[in-house]
């Protein structure tokens, strides 16, 4: 069985967190790493957080970059009250690692309380004086006093990027995928597969719902669940073939980027 039918296999077993129908995976053996990061090319950076927003809201939206030595920062404010970064540290899984490389987008309502929750990751990571153990204690430990709050709202977030580096599973699952998979993302804090139908836990087609932090809060008390629609099969391809010179361009950059 080769690499990409192994994870797919994998896949199948953890939709808890992406949909199998549309994901195109390989997995790349390679030791958690630690440390600060490495500083991504500002253009390259740029080009591909925009890539997790749909091409109308991406003139309008403010950019985040990472300064692996303090933390995100505003490379361009925009007006349309959308946001973009790309996400380098997974705090719920407590490693450091320097591949995990996602574009992320949220609405005005994500980026006032869902992306605070990056920024401080980012800044502590940087600063390099926490194990990412301890970074996500304190993370919980706000969320569990109210400091870091759910959504107020009904809002979106948009990964449309063309490829991701994450986690697509549970602790149970302990990997790191390269993945072609463009979704939404619907703020949903507190709900779980069963309030939506979608039983046993998400392992069905169609939309599911997602909520790491529910691994160390309970189903029911972790504010960040989002309900996933994976990008149709069409606009997935359009996508990809869209964005075949950053693809080409981040192949370049990093080999866990090449399929």
């Amino acid at each position: 069985m080769n690499n990409t039918a192994s994870a797919t296999k994998k896949c199948r077993r953890t939709l808890s967190f992406f949909a199998i129908l549309f994901i195109s995976t390989q997995i790349f053996a390679q030791k958690p790493a630690s440390g600060q990061l490495e500083k991504m090319p500002a253009t390259l950076e740029t080009n591909y957080a925009l890539s997790a927003l749909p091409p109308q809201l991406r003139p309008g939206a403010t950019v985040y970059l990472l300064d692996p030595a303090k933390g995100y920062y505003i490379a361009r404010k925009g007006s349309n009250g959308f946001i973009c970064f790309v996400m380098r540290t997974a705090w719920e899984w407590a490693e450091f690692r320097k591949d995990i490389v996602t574009a992320m987008s949220y609405d005005a309502e994500g980026a006032r309380t869902i992306f605070p929750v990056y920024q401080d990751v980012a800044a502590m990571r940087a600063a390099g004086k926490l194990t990412a153990l301890q970074v996500r204690n304190i993370v919980v430990d706000r969320i569990k006093k109210g400091i870091y709050k759910a959504p107020a709202r009904p809002g979106i977030s948009y990964m449309l990027g063309p490829v991701m580096r994450t986690y697509p599973g549970t602790p149970a699952e302990h990997i790191v995928l390269t993945m072609q998979m463009p979704h939404y993302m619907f703020y949903a804090p507190y709900l779980t597969n069963t309030d939506i139908g979608n039983i046993p836990d998400g392992r069905q087609d169609g939309p599911f719902l997602v909520n790491p932090e529910a691994m160390f809060l309970g189903k029911r008390k972790a504010p960040y669940g989002y309900i996933i629609v994976p990008a149709g099969e069409k606009e997935r391809a359009k996508i990809i073939a869209d964005n075949k010179t950053l693809l080409q361009q981040l192949a370049a950059y990093s080999a866990y980027f090449k399929k």
